[in-house]
């Protein structure tokens, strides 16, 4: 097969991962305007779990699983089920776009974190794409003398820890399976949404009627599928090419936010989109050129 085409299959796959995040996010937060954060994260991570176990055992040897025991991938899991219940907590009071795009934040926050824990140094190239995607954050969450929403103050923290996951999964060898890797983190969350509803005694478990279970179980399916996609987009296609079509997930968010919940970005808050957009884009440039810069010394012998 050839680049162009696998490239062609590598654009189509995320682009279908995108709508997938976003049906997911969207049947989320509609389960989460009727029952706690902890309870959401338990009854979908069970469907969740069962639908990965199936995966391990469909794609992969079950003798895998004691692979979930590394330390990496652990904390990987314990990441994830942070990002999760913050996630929750933010997307029941912020409109579905809102959230979406301080997500979108996460390279550049990343990009941060790499040069405070001295894993890599920072050109001013990328310190200014830096600058101008922290600049369409405070275009979204335009801070007063009153302070921020504490809802988007969550919903920036989770972005931040989305960068500690990356970082994290950075640290994961290659031998360990996606599909292990999927089953650890939706046990995790799972579990953390069992623990959190019991140490939360003042959000009482919320009746679950046959919609509920649905729009759950629909919710973990379409995000199991988006994750299979987006490994999808990435096998044999040229990175640098697919990634930017990532940033399609704003235009599903702000679609669907506007008919299922009638909410739309108003021009300042689009305007912090588009800078977020492309910040986030010419910083993940930056790093590929990086990269491959790297591969090309390395590979030089008389480097």
């Amino acid at each position: 097969m050839s680049n162009h085409v696998q490239n062609r299959r590598g654009i189509m796959a995320m682009l279908a991962a995108m709508a997938c995040f976003s049906v997911s996010d969207t049947l989320v937060k509609l389960a989460a305007s009727t029952m706690p954060a902890g309870q959401v994260m338990l009854v979908r991570g069970l469907f969740a779990t069962v639908l990965a176990l199936g995966l391990v055992a469909a794609m992969s040897d079950v003798r895998q699983l004691r692979l979930a025991l590394g330390r990496a991938v652990l904390l990987r899991s314990l990441a994830e089920a942070a990002i999760a219940f913050t996630f929750l907590t933010a997307i029941a009071r912020l409109p579905l776009a809102i959230i979406t795009a301080i997500y979108q934040a996460t390279p550049i926050i990343l990009a941060v974190l790499t040069v405070v824990l001295r894993i890599e140094t920072v050109g001013w190239r990328r310190w200014l794409a830096i600058a101008v995607g922290f600049a369409g954050v405070l275009l979204i969450v335009r801070p007063t003398t009153e302070g921020v929403d504490a809802a988007i103050v969550i919903a920036l923290v989770s972005a931040t820890i989305v960068a500690v996951r990356d970082l994290i999964t950075r640290r994961i060898t290659a031998g360990v399976p996606n599909v292990v890797i999927t089953f650890a983190t939706t046990a995790t969350v799972t579990a953390a949404g069992g623990a959190i509803l019991v140490a939360d005694a003042s959000r009482a478990w919320a009746p679950l009627g046959a919609w509920d279970l649905a729009l759950l179980a629909a919710a973990a399916g379409v995000v199991t599928a988006g994750n299979l996609a987006m490994v999808a987009a990435f096998r044999g296609t040229d990175v640098s090419v697919v990634s930017p079509f990532r940033y399609s997930v704003l235009v599903w968010a702000i679609g669907f936010g506007y008919l299922v919940f009638g909410d739309l970005p108003d021009m300042v808050a689009v305007a912090g989109i588009a800078l977020i957009v492309g910040a986030g884009a010419y910083t993940v440039h930056r790093e590929r050129l990086r990269a491959r810069q790297a591969m090309l010394e390395a590979s030089d012998p008389l480097g």
